[in-house]
């Protein structure tokens, strides 16, 4: 078998170059940039996994249950149901990898609670959950890399399939230093991280996650799924280029949201909701926040009375990147907030073997639409990247890939330049955050599709990324109902006829949306 390519170096990535290298299988990892940089590393939240170690009676049912749930019945329930049942044995392998989690006194896994789930099953590191898995996962696969089974190919770009009889047979790459192209054959497991790109500035993810590679698989020919479920967190602050999230543990110890307009504070969270204040869901309290700004407030969080004990055990590097970007000290001062893009449900459309659409392709990790439905339970995104990998790489493994193409230099110079510029992405950022915000409705959705349809593409890449904008706005205008983080004013309710996944697909210059309900087996 020849080396299968694998476009992306975070937890994905990095799974799936493990579980291929444990197989003897070799793989290249095709990234832009080294894996201590990826979007993965700023994952803080924790691992969720039904290990019960606080004796709650916690199961891989119960945890499957609470993630359909939170999806809204939408995600595939073969795959969850794999997800779940296979959680506290990825979790144990971390730890036999060296992830240092947080440990009770007798020894046994920490557990603590997360939003949507009624028990403690999230595993967790101080100090960033996400940074210690992957240093555990990049050691690992390193040793691989010693003994030529893995390939790294850092700072270099994925620019196109390389598509045979309608299969994908490899992969064109960019050396981004030299600006040579490369055609790899093989089998493809793309692990390229959410489309964080389409929101410069919004999101709480990392800029590099760019959705091109989406973009470009978007227009030969391959189905994307779900792609207006977007997961705003309701609580962030903004940084030069992006947006960083608080985390929920500083609003449950004393933290309190409030507007001001015209001097005056409004804690419009407790007034509104005086049983859960200011813990309701994620949706529920962006949608707030949303509310406020929309009427002319200004919207901040108030933590001056989180106890200095906590700041110093529980917070203090929330305090110190505060300080550090904003130069503020969240101690003293309230500062202001807004919600973030924080999480794509949506993506390239996987069945439970990762398998997309097109044969000798597959996806893994916050590109792939397959665990979340409509909302993504807190702690899920880990695990599922990490399963996802595995995944992926048992069935790309088990795929006869086409031995007519081989690696070679590509002599072509035409798609050198082939990016979209700082202009063209910014001027679709503002168009899809008019079209794609937390509440959205019918009129607001079309201007921007009209907006979208005007924009002039100066090559392939803007192209490509002007049609998944337009299949994000289909997406969104053709679900005429609200479920999970899709939220539709002029159709607030829930509505059974449409539990389907939406599925966008790109034939002969033109999107096209359907509905698929085969997921709905077994879901609830």
């Amino acid at each position: 078998m020849r080396v299968i390519n694998i476009v992306g170096a975070g937890l994905a990535g990095l799974s799936a170059a493990l579980t291929l290298a444990e197989k003897g299988i070799r793989s290249r990892l095709i990234s832009v940039q080294y894996s201590e940089r990826a979007q993965s590393v700023l994952a803080e939240g924790g691992i969720n996994a039904a290990l019960d170690t606080a004796g709650e009676d916690d199961t891989p049912e119960l945890h499957f249950e609470e993630t359909m749930r939170a999806g809204e019945l939408l995600a595939d329930p073969e795959a969850v149901r794999a997800l779940t049942g296979s959680s506290p044995d990825i979790v144990r392998r971390l730890a036999e990898l060296g992830v240092p989690f947080s440990r009770e006194p007798d020894g046994s896994l920490a557990l603590r609670g997360s939003g949507g789930q009624k028990k403690k099953r999230t595993a967790f590191v101080r100090g960033g959950t996400g940074k210690m898995i992957m240093t555990s996962l990049i050691d690992a696969v390193r040793r691989y890399e010693a003994d030529d089974i893995v390939e790294r190919l850092p700072h270099h770009t994925m620019i196109r399939l390389l598509i045979r009889n309608g299969k994908c047979a490899g992969v064109r790459v960019r050396d981004d230093f030299s600006g040579i192209l490369r055609d790899l054959a093989g089998n493809v497991i793309l692990a390229s991280g959410g489309l964080n790109g389409f929101f410069p500035g919004l999101t709480t993810g990392s800029s590099s996650n760019s959705g091109m590679a989406a973009a470009v698989l978007f227009t030969q020919g391959v189905k994307l799924a779900n792609l207006e479920m977007i997961q705003y967190c309701p609580v962030t602050f903004a940084i030069p280029g992006k947006r960083c999230p608080v985390s929920a543990e500083a609003l449950a110890a004393g933290g309190r949201l409030f507007s001001l307009r015209d001097g005056r504070r409004r804690y419009f969270m407790e007034e509104k909701y005086p049983v859960l204040k200011n813990l309701m869901p994620r949706d529920v309290t962006a949608r707030e926040i949303c509310s406020e700004i929309r009427s002319g407030a200004e919207t901040f969080l108030d933590m001056t009375g989180i106890p200095a004990a906590s700041w110093e055990e529980r917070f203090s590097d929330l305090r110190a990147g505060l300080m550090r970007g904003m130069r503020l000290d969240p101690a003293e001062k309230p500062i202001p907030v807004e919600p973030g893009i924080h999480y794509f449900m949506g993506g390239i459309y996987v069945n439970a073997r990762h398998e997309t659409s097109m044969p000798g392709l597959y996806a893994a990790g916050e590109c792939a639409c397959i665990y979340h439905g409509a909302n993504l339970l807190g702690g899920n995104a880990v695990p599922g990247a990490i399963y996802g990998g595995m995944t992926a790489a048992r069935s790309a493994s088990g795929y006869k890939d086409d031995p007519r193409l081989t690696d070679g230099v590509c002599r072509s110079r035409d798609e050198l330049d082939c990016a979209p510029s700082d202009a063209f992405s910014a001027s679709l950022c503002y168009i899809l955050s008019e079209g794609l915000g937390i509440v959205r409705n019918d009129s607001g959705i079309r201007a921007a599709l009209d907006s979208t349809q005007m924009l002039d593409c100066a090559n392939e890449a803007e192209r490509a990324k002007k049609a998944l904008a337009e299949a994000m706005l289909y997406s969104a205008l053709g679900r005429m109902e609200s479920r999970g983080a899709h939220y539709r004013e002029d159709f607030p309710e829930t509505f059974g006829g449409f539990r389907s996944t939406t599925v966008a697909v790109y034939s002969g210059g033109a999107v096209r949306i359907t509905f698929d309900d085969t997921g709905r087996k077994d879901g609830g």
